[in-house]
């Protein structure tokens, strides 16, 4: 289809007006970073045509030595960076320069503050790099053309910032993109060759592509090759400063935070792959959109294939950023063939324990920072036992919680802890599920568990509920929900005389238990006498088998219909109400009590009520 031959003034989408007020209106300390931005997605330009070109090699041009060049004009106020990639078509120019598809934005926007350095980090977060452009300048021009289009088919794109920008057609002899940034008054310090040079070796030092710049010496210019133009991931880890690691890492995630860690591995023998792995220091806003872009950029024999590589690491991982570059993939690979080759499994694997012995070092040796990485990714990393039965074990040891140990909210409890912390005659290790750390920790089912000193592990997570049906045990220790069955009295009682006080009280309470329970009626599976209770006169439990009462208000919650299971409500033989209503003869009251009981019991375990203004009333008209 033919392109229009006339120019078109087109407005931005509105959250692209909202990011260019925040980058003209706001001051930033690192104003240099549009560089960095603009020298990345040229050398992802270059990277997209060496893709293309393994099928198209005519898309070179005759021209396949691909670089970025970076030019200034000090009289003119103008910086120009161009180069020699894929180019864009102008469909793709309006799409790309006018709005932000990327999923999230709603969240990034919401987050803007009125800390400029805060909205800095996140704009580096949210991968709108190009219009960190007008940190610099008070225009931006852009010309483009589409590799394989003819030089009559070039786009000229303009815009002042102002919320509109023109297209127009321009015949450009050279495929690629050039970016013609009309710089501010007060921006001259970038005007200058050697800032310029020093910014390039700073941020963009292992960009894979060479950075060019013209090298003035007595009235000649020559090209410099500014960076060193070398694959980071293909030096030897002893040539590598850390601060090299830092900066490759933000060009590869589009981050401006460093990484908490990374590894950097080389496989030789029956498959030969080199992968270089980082760990963020900080979750992306669209952590838990199932459509947004992750995985690694791969390359095979040094040749760009693809970015976003889903199928070498598992969707728990999805967090994990870098390369991979492997040696023996077929160069015509594509999702499917990825998805169904034994050499990806096996290099998934590898990548996969590469990544969970990184976390367990740092979980062991640097706790602070494994902190820190468990307030970004806790919940993602949550969901590697469903997914990941090979590593079930090790991800478990990775794992942290709340417990009644710290009786904190925050999650630093691990099961080897646990472990390490539990009785003599106990054999399970104990968790309560709950909407909330509040309703966790005053769950009515701790009561005796405290009383005996049990530490019981507090999920309050939304992930937990499917984390406890996929991890039922760890080193040989069953995982077992405080609100499920009947408690195990062995674990938590060994003196003799308690329990036959307990078996005496099931004989007392028989004909309460029987009432009650003809009053609920199909309200609940059953009534019966507890001793998990010391305070609260009633609670309740479900079924060993049953799906938790926390996991069935999940999927409520989310639509599903489900067979709701009914409780069991348990009462407490020696609470004084219980004791009061064993001596009850009115059916009237012991009905009302009875109903009384059981809502409150629901309330505590953070459930809801199918009548809570009959529960009002009827607890109104007690109190009276």
């Amino acid at each position: 289809m033919p392109q229009s031959t006339e120019k078109q003034t087109l407005g931005f989408q509105t959250e692209v007006k909202q990011v260019l007020n925040l980058m003209i209106h706001s001051l930033y300390s690192n104003k240099e970073i549009f560089l960095r931005e603009l020298i990345s997605n040229a050398a992802d330009a270059a990277d997209k045509l060496r893709f293309e070109a393994i099928a198209h090699p005519e898309l070179y041009e005759n021209n396949a030595e691909l670089a970025v060049h970076v030019d200034f004009d000090a009289a003119a106020r103008i910086i120009t960076i161009s180069d020699n990639g894929i180019g864009m078509t102008r469909d793709e120019v309006i799409s790309n320069l006018g709005t932000i598809a990327k999923s999230g934005t709603k969240e990034f926007l919401a987050a803007l503050s009125q800390d400029q350095s805060h909205n800095a980090n996140l704009i580096g977060q949210f991968g709108v790099g190009f219009y960190s452009s007008f940190i610099v300048a008070d225009k931006v021009t852009v010309l483009t053309r589409k590799a394989g289009l003819s030089p009559e088919e070039g786009v000229r794109w303009e815009s002042k910032g102002d919320g509109e920008f023109t297209v127009e057609p321009v015949i450009k002899p050279i495929r690629g993109t050039e970016i013609i940034l009309h710089l501010k008054e007060e921006e001259a310090e970038f005007l200058d060759e050697w800032r310029l040079k020093t910014i390039i070796r700073k941020y963009s030092d292992h960009v894979p592509l060479p950075v060019i710049m013209k090298k003035k010496e007595k009235e000649k210019e020559e090209d410099e090759v500014v960076n060193k133009a070398t694959a980071l991931w293909n030096l030897p880890k002893n040539e590598i400063k850390d601060s090299e690691y830092n900066e490759f890492y933000k060009y590869v995630a589009h981050d401006f935070d460093d990484p908490l860690a990374w590894a950097h591995n080389k496989v030789e023998g029956k498959q030969e792959y080199t992968s270089l792995l980082y760990i963020p220091s900080r979750a992306p806003f669209d952590l838990y959109h199932r459509e947004r872009h992750q995985g690694l950029k791969l390359y095979v024999k040094r040749v760009f294939i693809m970015d976003d590589v889903e199928q070498f690491l598992p969707f728990y991982l999805r967090f994990v950023k870098g390369v991979l570059d492997a040696n023996d993939l077929p160069l015509n690979v594509s999702r499917e063939i990825l998805q169904q080759n034994k050499q990806v499994e096996s290099i998934r694997a590898g990548l996969t324990k590469r990544v969970l012995t990184l976390l367990e070092k740092m979980a062991q040796d640097e706790k602070e920072k494994y902190t820190k990485f468990w307030s970004q990714f806790g919940n993602v990393l949550k969901e590697g036992p469903a997914e990941d039965q090979s590593n079930k074990e090790l991800i478990a040891k990775l794992l942290r919680f709340s417990s009644t140990h710290t009786d904190q909210s925050t999650q630093t409890v691990s099961l080897d802890d646990y472990i390490s912390r539990m009785q003599a005659q106990q054999k399970h290790i104990y968790y309560v599920t709950a909407e909330s750390f509040a309703a966790a920790k005053n769950s009515p089912q701790l009561e005796i568990f405290r009383k005996k000193g049990i530490e019981v592990l507090l999920m309050h997570d939304r992930v937990d509920e499917w984390l406890t049906v996929h991890l039922t045990e760890y080193q040989g220790k069953q995982l077992h929900s405080v609100s499920k069955g009947k408690l195990d009295l062995d674990e938590v009682e060994e003196n003799k005389e308690v329990k036959q006080e307990q078996e005496k009280a099931e004989k007392e309470y028989k004909d309460l238990v029987t009432r009650i329970k003809e009053t609920l009626g199909d309200r609940v599976t059953d009534v019966r006498i507890t001793h998990r209770l010391t305070t609260s006169p009633a609670c309740i439990v479900i079924e060993e088998n049953e799906m938790g009462l926390q996991m069935q208000r999940i999927l409520q919650a989310a639509g599903q219909t489900i067979n709701q299971a009914k409780p069991i409500l348990e009462l407490n033989p020696q609470h004084p109400l219980v004791v009061k209503l064993n001596e009850e003869h009115d059916p009237v009251k012991l009905n009302e009590w009875s109903h009384i009981l059981l809502g409150q019991s629901i309330l505590a375990e953070g459930g809801h009520l199918d009548d809570p203004a009959q529960f009002v009333q009827l607890l109104n008209k007690l109190l009276m």
